[in-house]
């Protein structure tokens, strides 16, 4: 059985060679910015569901952000 995922606002996660920021996190949905590279500044803006989110990082890795204490 695999373990829940915690998600946090600020977390990076990459998936394949694209890199997931959430930017805004809610009871039900996930605003994230999808970027090329981990320190990207410009990317694309998704407003999504919270079970979508989770479907697309099913698999990935979390990233440390640097500005994680």
């Amino acid at each position: 059985m695999a373990t829940p995922i915690k998600l946090r606002q600020a977390q990076v996660w990459k998936v394949g060679s694209d890199y997931f920021r959430i930017v805004k996190l809610e009871r039900l949905v996930v605003d994230y910015k999808s970027t090329p590279t981990h320190n990207a500044k410009e990317g694309i803006h998704v407003r999504t569901s919270k079970k979508e989110f989770c479907r697309l990082i099913k698999g990935a890795e979390l990233v440390q952000s640097p500005k994680t204490p």
